[in-house]
């Protein structure tokens, strides 16, 4: 695939964010959280948050193919994990459980890398049968 395609720029984007989110969690996880949901109230959230940053920099580190590929597989779990990702934001956000200042935002840049991806993969597809 070339240098140009949108669909691995997006991709490598995604997982560029993953591992900058997740060490923002291992670093400074009261900041993250208190930012997106609530105030942290407990060791318990941190030592979570920061499990949580771990497995982000590992899945971001996983489906880094560079700016000029496409693995399937990473394009599986950064769609997957940007769906329901945005899906359950959304829930916090309306259901009125949780919500920070980031929640919102957080919610929309999920949906909308959810977005990207699937158009530039039907995009990509639709020209590769054409």
């Amino acid at each position: 695939m070339s240098g140009s395609n949108p669909l691995a720029k997006i991709l490598a984007l995604s997982a560029l964010a993953e591992i900058v989110t997740g060490i923002g969690l291992a670093v400074a996880p009261a900041l993250v959280v208190t930012s997106l949901l609530a105030p942290v109230t407990s060791g318990l959230t941190l030592s979570v948050a920061r499990v949580a940053g771990i497995a982000l920099i590992a899945l971001g580190l996983a489906c880094w193919a560079g700016w000029d590929r496409v693995a399937t597989g990473a394009f599986r779990a950064l769609l997957a994990y940007n769906a329901l990702v945005a899906a359950y934001l959304i829930f916090l956000g309306t259901a009125g459980h949780l919500g920070g200042v980031l929640l919102w935002p957080a919610a929309i840049l999920h949906m909308g890398v959810t977005a990207l991806l699937l158009f530039f993969r039907n995009a990509e597809t639709s020209r590769t049968t054409d």
